[in-house]
């Protein structure tokens, strides 16, 4: 395993290169975070790929290329293979991880003047050694981070010829474990833990295995004389009390051309705020190559996340210039004054963990990220914002990144500063065990040490976590086993590493060494009292997993729980092509990854509804099952909260079309899952819990008000017949929850098939809003729900069709499945249950020429009456 650079070789930190024009000087606007004043070429064009070694089943020679890419996108691309995410085309390209490839390209260049010339490239995926006109410039082995080389001696005046040759990452990981040691994995038990390379590439038990090369990020030259600011290294802190000042420490570290280089140099640094107002200047001149500076602002706004206040950004500017006077080099960057981190605090159950924003716990309510695309080179900034809207307006305030993918892109980072979601960060390890050893372990430190600095510029990171379930490997997952006594298996990089160097570099957010996480409990990782848990019985079990088990225990915070549904009807249908359509054909059940997945399905869903027969059945059963699994789930943990201070749920998004735990599936389509988080991450969340004495009615408050106001309880058989009433007082202070027992008379029904029970609030702020939840006393297999309970009408609005429903009887989680009808549809509401005599709107946004009556079709305006009465007429 190598990892070398050309002498001056550097990581890239902070700087990305922009997409200007061959030859072209920046000098005006960039993104933030760029460096403005060095002359930067691009080289995205004229790229082809060779593959030169390895199992490829036909000849790649000079096939075009795109740079950033992939080996695998590029091949699509040239047609020469199918798209991967259709059919089974994935397992036609296991190869692609066994082979050598080049990328080459050619380009013009003269001298300028500069003093130094670098290569710099944002990504390289992953084992690639850099030639330059036949040189060997540097050899890299890490996605995970930057790099710098000094091209200087080797550019020539005229054609110049760049090759990134790329070593098979599945050869190189092979190469490495023999020299590593070989340590545990979860999953296919390809080697991911011994390269440092996105890890979901290799497989997961929600993605495929399309193990690919290539420059994964933007690359180009930049030449520079004189010095440069090699690192700004910032932290962001606000002084607590009366007279409050919010203050910036800038660490900047210079780089020079010339090494003898003593010349004294003048850093200067500008603080603006959100109106782009100058409120502080600082300037610094010194011979030394790394220098201290300090910003302030008197009384400062404060970040906050969604829900609780605003996001006021200000703006910190660095220039350097030389002993002339000169500028050289030049940052901006937006910041945001707030405190931040997880209280971990031992009390009368075990030990807390709350996120505290500038000393308010905050009632974490997200979900796991994972990487957008399986080739997140594909990724634009209208893709980012759009999956970050996804968890805007579900109601969610935090995203974990998860460590089995990337570092994200700025643009990613930068939508969560501006719209107030809060960040926790995983380190990029994740289900397995890492070797400790040479150069493994150099290149966990470089790259952390890039991220850590990189990230420390945004106020929506609130917490640094080491890993992802190693520790649980380890002590429940069998790994002791198979690890050789006294070998380093990752704790280090966890315990020691990844602590110490954000103790030097960024001390100003929370960490903990691992997810789940029970300090000061480390070998009982699963413990429910202390810290973080992943909840995974309700949906892994292969004895009960059933999801109500979620309430078997309560958790001081659940990081990481899910149940699986499969991706909406438009995105199966054009990810599958074999017709008729089949939940269990070969081609289907290869986008289901999870072992035993669709056994699990079935038996989750059984002791709630009904047998299901045919695909379009067995496919809204299973989304249906899997919304109101969330459902319970969150409705259980806010119940408790501020003992349960947070839920992240498995998890937001899709990398491509499968059966998966993701709300939003691989086409950015919402499944119904996401119009449940939408419900439950609500301000104020009413609920019936189960409880040792009867049910009681959960009140969640996450608002600054405080709740009050009068419950109305009504129990009813499903035609609409009253049989008992009660109101009762609710009173819930400001962001908590509060627990009323249902009186006796409503807690019991008569008849459980045939009722249910109603509990309204009104709205208290006079906007007539009203809360409610309908219970019902018996599961939909065991309940009396009747078929034809809707009477439904559609009508052509300006921007698609407005359907009106009106309900006979109780009428369960109503939905409309618009995508059905126009892939492109999309509908306001879902699961929308209805008493007798009541009626509801749903707004479905299309524009295709359909009869608006296609959405009144019986395999799209579907209920769980619906399956229960299909269930009974097959039975009868």
């Amino acid at each position: 395993m190598t990892s070398t650079a050309a002498p001056g070789g550097t990581s890239l930190g902070e700087t990305r290169l922009g997409e200007t024009s061959p030859g072209e000087t920046r000098t005006g606007e960039t993104r933030l975070g760029e460096t403005r004043t060095a002359r930067r070429r691009p080289l995205h064009e004229g790229w082809n790929l060779t593959i030169t070694d390895g199992p490829a089943p036909f000849t790649v020679q000079q096939v075009p290329a795109t740079v950033p890419g992939t080996l695998i996108t590029d091949l699509h691309a040239a047609g020469l293979i199918e798209d991967p995410y259709l059919d089974r085309h994935e397992h036609d390209l296991q190869w692609t991880g066994e082979c050598d490839v080049t990328y080459a390209t050619r380009f013009d260049w003269a001298p300028t003047g500069a003093e130094r010339v670098d290569l710099v490239a944002a990504s390289l995926d992953t084992a690639a050694t850099v030639v330059l006109n036949g040189t060997r410039i540097a050899e890299a082995q890490n996605q995970h981070r930057s790099w710098r080389f000094d091209v200087t001696d080797a550019l020539i005046e005229g054609e110049n010829q760049l090759e990134i040759r790329f070593a098979s990452p599945l050869r190189t990981a092979r190469e490495n474990e023999r020299v590593l040691g070989k340590m545990p994995v979860t999953g296919n038990d390809l080697p991911y833990n011994a390269i440092r390379k996105m890890a979901c590439n290799f497989g997961w038990d929600w993605g495929p295995v399309l193990v690919t090369s290539g420059i994964a990020g933007p690359i180009g030259l930049e030449e520079w004389s004189g010095a440069r600011l090699a690192e700004v290294r910032p932290q962001i802190t606000v002084e607590p009390g009366a007279g409050a000042r919010g203050l910036v420490d800038l660490t900047v570290l210079i780089e020079r051309a010339d090494l003898l280089d003593e010349s004294a140099v003048t850093v200067s640094a500008r603080l603006l705020d959100p109106a782009g107002k100058q409120i502080d200047e600082l300037s610094r001149s010194d011979a030394q190559d790394e220098l201290d500076l300090r910003l302030s602002a008197a009384d400062p706004q404060l970040w906050w996340p969604r829900g609780y206040g605003d996001q006021p950004l200000y703006t910190v500017a660095i220039e350097l210039r030389d002993a002339e006077h000169r500028v050289r080099d030049a940052r901006e960057h937006r910041i945001g004054f707030r405190t931040a981190g997880v209280l971990e605090e031992p009390d009368e159950i075990g030990t807390s963990f709350t996120i505290v924003v500038n000393d308010r716990p905050i009632l974490a309510k997200g979900a796991n990220w994972i990487p957008d695309d399986c080739f997140p080179v594909r990724l634009t900034a209208q893709d980012y914002r759009a999956s970050v809207t996804d968890a805007l307006e579900a109601g969610m305030n935090t995203l974990r990144i998860w460590g089995g993918g990337l570092y994200e892109s700025e643009l990613l980072y930068e939508l969560c500063d501006e719209l107030g979601i809060m960040v926790w960060q995983d380190f990029t390890t994740a289900c397995a065990a890492y070797s400790e050893l040479e150069p493994l372990r150099s290149e966990f430190e470089a790259e952390a040490r890039e991220h850590i600095v990189r990230l420390a510029w945004h106020p929506a990171l609130v917490h640094w976590n080491g890993s992802n379930e190693n520790v649980e490997g380890y002590y429940h997952w069998g790994w002791q086993e198979h690890i050789p006594e006294g070998a380093g298996w990752g704790l280090g990089y966890y315990t020691e590493l990844f602590p110490s160097l954000l103790a030097e570099l960024d001390p100003t957010r929370s960490y903990t060494p691992t997810s789940p996480y029970s300090r000061p409990l480390p070998e009982d990782p699963r413990n429910p009292d202390h810290g973080t848990v992943h909840n995974w019985v309700a949906w892994a079990s292969e004895e009960d997993n059933d999801y109500t088990r979620y309430r078997d225990t309560i958790p001081r915070f659940s990081a990481e729980f899910g149940y699986q549904g499969p991706a909406n009807y438009a995105t199966i249908a054009r990810a599958i092509t074999e017709r008729p359509l089949d939940e269990d054909s070969e081609t289907m059940l290869s986008h289901q990854k999870a072992v035993g997945g669709q056994d699990k399905l079935r038996r989750g869903m059984a002791p709630h509804l009904p047998p299901v027969e045919g695909f379009d059945d067995f496919h809204f059963a299973t989304q249906l099952n899997q919304a109101r699994a969330l459902i319970s789930g969150i409705g259980h943990y806010r119940s408790h909260w501020p003992v349960c201070a947070g839920t992240i749920v498995w998890q937001l998004n899709d990398c491509w079309p499968v059966t998966s735990w993701a709300a939003v599936d691989g086409d950015r389509r919402r499944k119904l899952l996401w119009y449940a988080l939408r419900e439950v991450y609500e301000p104020v969340l009413l609920s019936i819990q189960p409880r040792e004495a009867s049910p009681a009615i959960s009140l969640g408050n996450d608002t600054d008000e405080p709740l009050s106001g009068t419950l109305h309880l009504r129990r009813q058989r499903h035609d609409g017949t009253v049989l008992a009433e009660a109101t009762l007082d609710a009173q819930v202070p400001a962001r908590s929850a509060a627990t009323l027992p249902v009186p006796a008379e409503l807690a019991t029904a008569t008849d459980a098939a045939d009722e249910v029970l109603l509990v309204e609030l009104a709205g208290t702020d006079g906007d007539g809003e009203v809360v409610r939840t309908v219970h019902p006393f018996a599961e939909d297999r065991d309940s009396a729900l009747v078929g034809d309970a809707v009477t439904a009408t559609a009508q052509p609005v300006s921007d698609g069709v407005e359907i009106l429903v009106e309900a006979a009887s109780t009428v369960r989680d109503l939905c409309v499945l618009a995508d059905k009808v126009d892939p492109a549809a999309t509908v306001d509401r879902q699961l929308v249950t209805l008493l007798a005599g009541e009626s509801t709107r749903f707004h479905v946004r299309t524009s295709a020429t359909v009869d608006p009556r296609a959405f009144l079709a019986d395999d799209v305006l579907l209920s769980a009456n619906d399956l229960v009465a299909r269930a009974r007429a097959r039975d009868t």
